[in-house]
């Protein structure tokens, strides 16, 4: 559109054509803007009779007009109609239907809000649908506002503000309880890292000290055998210096000497290498008595499904229905309300909860609260005795891991005593 209203723009004013008016050189001018060149092409004095001289524009060149001027001119007849026709489309258009091609959307929909045509109403979607005046709508409906603004009054507005303050410190109260809850886990894991720090600084100390016990057992060894191995070749270098000797008398004297240093590295005795064991061995002991115990629990202890729900004194409206004794919520109503029992029903209570540990036969009683409350003591007693079983395991395991280190230290230093006695005995002899 743009180089189509290029093309039909008069190069004179710079506008549409108005009145297009063609010279004898075939260039369309404005009827106006040639009246006004012709004007200004008056300076021609000297020119044929009854002929008006003019200069185009476009070519510069200098061209006749008619007797009658510029009104002479023919006009652009096809120009003039593509101006109108681009004219007229380029005025905005009333909206039309996207459903029906080139239906105008003139009906308002009273039901649906908006503009609709008349396929919309008659065969369309819209068929039924009450209508109505998009103006007449728009004034019945202009004084609406005021009226609806009328009942946003100040009591509503301090309500809206005082919920929207309780809510914001319950969110406050709740976030403050969830920071709680997360300082809590880190302090727990952070309990939990220290304890398996100290447990492997303790380890390693252990290991160390066998460490230490390796080498009390094996280094002397290795050092009197270097000694040996040391002795064996220096004896070897001797004897190549007493076969170059060529004195008969000095050849008999380092002879008999290296004889004798030759029998004594002979007869000592080899030290016997002690076969010495680790127990018990770090993997082994760590899967058997800590990777079945300690991270064992760990992995069994799940991680609870933490959800909000209501406080005590909105659960005390709700467990006194039928829905919140089915919703287990009664055993802990009741351990919340403990606090506020007599002595003499705190131990009516007592006594109950024992006749229910005693006598199975209650928890099939049709009361959900007595069956519930059998079921707690049955699961803390369970998991009482199982603590207990497993405490003692790991106590005797551990006097039985002890006693074993016991004696195999024993054994090792009575090993390593008969050792190093013998060996002395045998260089004294």
């Amino acid at each position: 559109m743009e180089n189509l209203e290029e093309d039909l723009t008069c190069s004179v004013c710079y506008s549409l054509f108005t009145d297009p008016r063609v010279l004898p050189c075939s260039h369309t001018f404005c009827k106006s803007c040639l009246e006004n060149v012709l004007q200004v092409s008056a300076v021609y004095t000297i020119w044929r009779p009854m002929r008006l001289p003019l200069k185009c524009p476009n070519c510069r060149s200098v061209v006749e007009l008619p007797p009658m001027g510029v009104e002479a001119l023919p006009i652009n007849v096809s120009l003039r109609a593509i101006i109108e026709k681009f004219q007229k489309d380029s005025q905005p258009q009333p909206p039309s239907c996207p459903e029906h091609h080139r239906q105008p959307l003139n009906v308002y929909c009273v039901q649906d809000r908006q503009l609709i045509c008349g396929f919309c109403l008659t065969v369309g979607q819209h068929q039924g649908h009450p209508i109505d005046d998009l103006q007449a709508a728009f004034i019945r409906e202009r004084q609406a506002p005021a009226g609806l603004m009328g009942k946003l009054s100040d009591h509503r507005w301090a309500e809206l503000c005082e919920v929207g303050q309780q809510l914001e410190q319950e969110k406050a109260s709740c976030e403050g309880l969830v920071r709680q809850d997360r300082q809590a886990v880190e302090d727990y894991f952070h309990q939990l890292e220290m304890i398996l720090a100290r447990k492997k600084v303790a380890f390693m100390d252990a290991l160390d000290s066998v460490g230490v016990e390796v080498s009390l057992a094996y280094d002397p060894l290795i050092h009197r055998l270097k000694q040996l191995q040391e002795e064996q070749l220096d004896l070897l270098s001797l004897g190549s210096a007493v076969e170059d000797e060529d004195s008969p008398l000095v050849f008999l004297d380092k002879v008999h000497l290296f004889r004798e240093r030759v029998e004594a590295l002979v007869n000592v005795p080899l030290p016997n290498v002690p076969s010495l064991s680790i127990t018990p061995r770090a993997a082994d002991y760590l899967e058997q008595r800590w990777a079945r115990v300690a991270i064992g629990k760990l992995e069994e202890g799940l991680v609870p499904r933490v959800s909000c729900c209501a406080r005590p004194d909105v659960l005390a409206t709700v467990y006194g229905t039928e829905a919140g004794m089915q919703s287990g919520g009664w055993v802990q109503y009741l351990w919340q309300q403990l606090q506020s029992i007599t002595p003499v029903v705190l131990v009516g209570l007592l006594l109950l909860l024992v006749a229910l540990w005693l006598n199975p036969a209650l928890t099939s009683l049709e009361f959900p609260p007595l069956s519930q409350l059998s079921q707690a003591v049955y699961s803390f007693s369970s998991e009482l005795t199982t603590s207990i079983t497993e405490t003692a395991g790991f106590l005797y395991s551990q006097a039985g891991e002890v006693l074993g280190r016991c004696t195999s230290v024993l054994f090792t230093l009575g090993e390593n005593t008969y050792q190093h006695l013998t060996f002395i005995c045998k260089t004294l002899s």
